[in-house]
């Protein structure tokens, strides 16, 4: 387990070409982190959304920034209002911004300008299929994604979905960036095994952060 190297300053671990893992890289902002994660679910509350064909996703979602990615019976897309609510989605924390640009940029991604935050929740059985994140218009900004909680199996492909899959271990704190030539690589979550974090019980959050190019 990477647990025996909670103590250890943050550290950079290669995944493939155009994509890293930063270990521990939001650890000492993890508390800052979650209590934003609640405030952005006081407003615009976790749900399970339904896919194009009819199928409950067993993540539960919600979002924040000036965008928000959704989805229904026309397809899956961003949108500015949450559809639950029908207001604009919470505006993206701070705290969030800062992270997301610090990740990208050391990963070698300067100039990540997010504007959408797409907050998953994992409890325990919960999975995430091999997907790609295209989506957005711009393409060329990588994806900046945060584990906090419980830890999952994270799967990285490429861009078949019958490419050979790396799994790795991501553990509360650690941030996974990707783009160039890895950007459209399919990815995805393993089901999340039974556990009791200390910061968040059974639970496990991923914040994946987006500069999708879209103008509303």
């Amino acid at each position: 387990m990477l647990d025996l190297f909670a103590d250890a300053e943050p550290w950079q671990e290669p995944l493939t070409s155009g994509a890293t893992i930063l270990r521990r890289f939001a650890l000492s902002r993890a508390a800052s982190l979650l209590a934003a994660i609640d405030e952005v679910a006081r407003i615009s509350p976790f749900r399970q959304m339904i896919t194009p064909g009819g199928y409950t996703m067993s993540v539960a979602m919600t979002n924040c920034g000036p965008l928000g990615w959704t989805t229904d019976s026309r397809g899956y897309f961003y949108s500015p209002r949450d559809p639950l609510t029908e207001a604009f989605w919470p505006p993206l924390p701070d705290i969030f911004r800062t992270l997301a640009d610090d990740a990208a940029t050391a990963a070698g991604y300067p100039d990540f300008i997010p504007d959408a935050c797409l907050i998953n929740r994992y409890l325990p059985g919960t999975k995430l299929s091999l997907h790609q994140d295209k989506d957005e218009k711009e393409l060329r900004a990588p994806i900046v994604s945060v584990s906090l909680g419980l830890p999952a199996i994270f799967q990285f492909g490429g861009l078949k979905r019958s490419d050979p899959l790396q799994r790795t271990l991501l553990e509360h704190g650690d941030v996974v960036v990707w783009g160039g030539p890895s950007r459209l690589f399919y990815h995805g979550v393993q089901p999340v095994k039974e556990g009791d974090h200390p910061a968040t019980g059974r639970c496990r959050y991923n914040l994946t952060f987006r500069q999708t190019g879209i103008v509303e």
